[in-house]
């Protein structure tokens, strides 16, 4: 008898924060989509379970309202899931037909699962073929910037990730940071003093609104 012990394969690392996204070959319902296809511009790489659902219609249907907002802050949108292109198409052509919205953004057909086991969106205690609601904010470098991760049953609130896009431009642009319940247009966040000259320079600048030595607020630029 063999004293061989069976160690079960690690699992796939999934992108993190600050990682460079996978990069990804994959046939969609406007062609062939690389993530090359988006480098310098920012993309939102969203999954949904499956076509013909009822909570992923009105995610797509919400995305579609605001794919003008996402396209005025050159963010391209991309959804994702394990259904073939034919289904694609006739699931958006009903969103059309019934409840007069056209999808505008591509959506990959991932029968191969590529896709989706390269960023994570099988989650196999929940289905080993349908992907999660995974949302995955990549930035113009094609670095990862936020990661999201909804359940089947609950749908994503679209505004909230176009305020996320909001915060994490503007944190990059003012080399500021955005608060709680932060939206464009607020006062944001400064860093803390880190040196004794800083810290005399903070207590003296009358732009800043200062709660404490490092907490200081100031209205956002733009």
């Amino acid at each position: 008898m063999s004293d061989t012990v069976s160690v079960p394969a690690p699992a796939p690392r999934l992108p993190l924060i600050g990682d460079r996204a996978p990069d990804f070959t994959a046939e969609s319902t406007h062609g062939p989509v690389r993530l090359a296809d988006y480098a310098g511009r920012w993309l939102v790489l969203f999954s949904h379970p499956a076509d013909f659902t009822p909570v992923c219609t009105t995610e797509f249907v919400a995305f579609a309202e605001l794919a003008d907002e996402f396209a005025a802050r050159d963010v391209a949108l991309l959804g994702n899931s394990v259904d073939s292109v034919f289904s694609h198409l006739a699931w958006t052509r009903s969103i059309h037909d019934k409840l007069g919205v056209r999808i505008p953004f591509p959506i990959i057909a991932d029968l191969d699962m590529a896709v989706s086991h390269a960023y994570g969106m099988l989650h196999p205690n929940t289905s080993g073929t349908a992907a999660v609601r995974a949302v995955f904010v990549i930035d113009a470098e094609q670095i990862v910037r936020a990661v999201l991760y909804y359940p089947m049953n609950a749908g994503r609130m679209i505004p909230e990730i176009l305020r996320l896009v909001d915060a994490l431009q503007t944190a990059d642009r003012d080399g500021v940071s955005c608060p709680a319940n932060w939206r464009p247009g607020d006062d944001v966040v400064l860093g803390a003093p880190r040196t004794e000259a800083d810290l005399d320079a903070r207590l003296t600048d009358d732009t800043v609104k200062l709660t404490d030595w490092y907490l200081a607020t100031r209205p956002a630029r733009g």
